[in-house]
């Protein structure tokens, strides 16, 4: 396979975007053509060669009814590529008012003024994460961080990629007759036959039994902490309410240790593209907002710890401090933020719980998305999340459903994702529909699915290969000691919401402290939340005034003696 692509369509200014992409030649087939049609021709023949097209940048310069056909055209024949649209500074204002709804809609990923003259750090900036976000999502990694030696990519292999494409790690499958796989095979002769295989960089290979094990080998274990240290804060869940509490309780001070019990930005990680979150105007996944603020996180000296949940916490009764139990060690702390977030609800089909792994997945599920190019794939859920999903499994299917109990999107999802997916020709919204039933082809993957209308009961069998189910939040909180108070639902209560006679001479606990003293809850996991990324990040940030407001009151207390 050769270089992948960046194609420039210019009628006028071929020579200044030339020059600007003339950077990118070493790594890039850089390829620049003056019309829709040179456009669509030459995509057409660097696929036929076995190339893969990254960027399409389109000058605005084109008459406005051929420059749509030529942004529709681009997206029909490389639907995975990203498209960037580029203005002349004499056109700039009136390009960014009539352009402004393409980018909304999806329709183009950015509109940027055209280079001023060498080193436009700020374009090329954008241009950069751009090409990035290609080459974490549809690109074949050039170096494997990790990788895993199979002779089928079974469920458990899946799982696998789906974590590290989570984690930003880029991994490779491989048989084990192959090179690559005959390599790794002669540095662990022990573990032939036992399926999957992993090798990593950092020099570890061997047997990989499950997700959490690859997480251990790769970030260690909770029982590494000096059992003698009582830390400031631990932080249960590594969330955006989690990451938040992180950064900011660590660059304050904080001796601060994060627990996260699967992969470091929780269920936004698994987001393809977040493009209301500020900041960030061209958007960002959850996977790299979520490594960008563990990044900080650790600058600040955040101790992570991946791979094992919480199983309880034992409060504190008497001034002293809490602990926190892990099945792979406790953690002695001061105070406690627990955000862990909610896990999606099961369908309750027992014929697709089956199947979960072949075809049937919970949540995004990146890594298979990309394994389902040119079949049909149905989302259930009306969140934000599902929408994330649509959108990024059009980038590869052939056909995308979201089925949705209520009537359309218009009470759950935020209106710039339900005018992407109205524009979207590839994605289909089935209001009032549900998924009943679904069965495996003979090699027990996923093939069909029963949609039924929620009002009527009349059913529809579709062929499908990829379900992924992104339905309603349950929170995960049997952990929690009973003092911990929740609503009727699971949630955690804090603030107001926790009853009167708890609170003390008839003042509330502060916003976002539990039942316990010591232990706050923030993000998804705590009742009356938004369920929004920017929100859960607030309350991580919120709390930590509280956590210090708390560590000044217990200073008077008498020491703590160590563990």
């Amino acid at each position: 396979m050769g270089a992948p692509a960046i194609v420039i369509a210019s009628a006028h200014h071929g020579d200044v975007l030339a020059d600007a992409f003339a950077r990118y030649e070493r790594e890039y087939d850089v390829r620049l053509v003056h019309d829709e049609l040179s456009a669509k021709h030459t995509a057409k023949d660097l696929l036929a060669t076995g190339h893969q097209v990254a960027l399409f940048v389109v000058d605005t310069d084109h008459d406005q009814e051929k420059l749509y056909a030529l942004i529709g055209g681009t997206r029909k024949v490389v639907p995975t590529a990203r498209r960037l649209l580029v203005s002349h500074i004499s056109r700039f204002r009136v390009d960014n008012a009539d352009f402004r709804h393409a980018v909304a809609a999806g329709k183009v990923d950015a509109l940027l003024l055209m280079p001023q003259g060498p080193r436009d750090e700020e374009f090329h900036g954008a241009v950069g994460e751009m090409l990035n976000e290609w080459n974490a999502t549809v690109a074949t990694p050039v170096v494997e961080n990790v990788r895993i030696i199979t002779p089928e990519k079974d469920a458990l292999t899946r799982e696998l990629l789906d974590y590290l494409g989570r984690v930003g790690m880029p991994a490779g499958v491989h048989h084990p007759d192959s090179e690559v796989g005959r390599e790794v095979m002669a540095k662990c002769p022990d573990d032939v036959g036992r399926w999957p295989v992993v090798s990593s960089l950092v020099g570890w290979c061997g047997h990989c039994p499950s997700v959490r094990a690859l997480a251990n080998q790769l970030y260690g274990r909770p029982d590494e902490i000096d059992v003698d240290e009582v830390v400031d804060l631990v932080v249960v869940g590594a969330g955006p309410a989690g990451l938040a509490a992180s950064v900011y309780a660590s660059s304050e001070g904080l001796v601060t240790v994060c627990l996260e019990a699967e992969a470091i930005g929780g269920q936004a990680g698994t987001s393809s593209m977040i493009r209301n979150y500020l900041g960030f105007p061209r958007g960002i996944s959850g996977m790299r907002l979520a490594q960008r603020a563990r990044g900080q996180a650790l600058r600040f000296g955040t101790r992570f710890f991946t791979g094992w949940p919480a199983t309880g916490i034992s409060p504190c009764t008497d001034g002293g401090h809490h602990i926190v139990h892990t099945e792979g060690g406790d953690v002695h702390t001061r105070s406690v933020l627990v955000a862990t977030g909610v896990n999606y609800r099961r369908l309750g089909v027992e014929s697709l719980e089956d199947l979960v792994g072949s075809g049937v997945y919970y949540g995004a599920a990146m890594a298979a998305a990309r394994e389902l190019a040119g079949d049909h794939i149905v989302i259930v859920g009306g969140g934000n999340s599902a929408g994330q999903a649509a959108i990024h499994a059009a980038r590869f299917a052939s056909k995308v459903t979201i089925a949705v109990r209520r009537p359309d999107l218009s009470a759950t999802m935020s209106s710039y994702l339900i005018n992407e997916i109205e524009w979207n020709p590839r994605i289909t919204v089935r209001g009032s529909t549900r998924v009943v039933d679904g069965g495996p082809d003979d090699v027990r993957h996923l093939a069909w699915l029963d949609l039924e209308h929620v009002d009527s009961g009349e059913r529809e069998r579709v062929e499908a290969r990829g379900l992924f189910l992104l339905i309603g939040a349950a929170p995960e909180c049997s952990w929690l000691p009973e003092d911990v108070l929740r609503d009727e639902r699971g949630f955690v209560l804090t603030g107001r919401d926790i009853p009167r006679e708890l609170w003390h001479e008839d003042v509330p606990p502060q916003d976002l402290a539990t039942s316990v003293p010591g232990i706050f809850a923030g993000g998804d996991i705590r009742a009356g939340s938004m369920k929004r990324v920017a929100s859960a990040t607030g309350e991580g940030a919120s709390v930590v005034s509280l956590v210090h407001s708390w560590l000044e009151s217990q200073a008077t207390a008498a020491p703590v003696a160590p563990v």
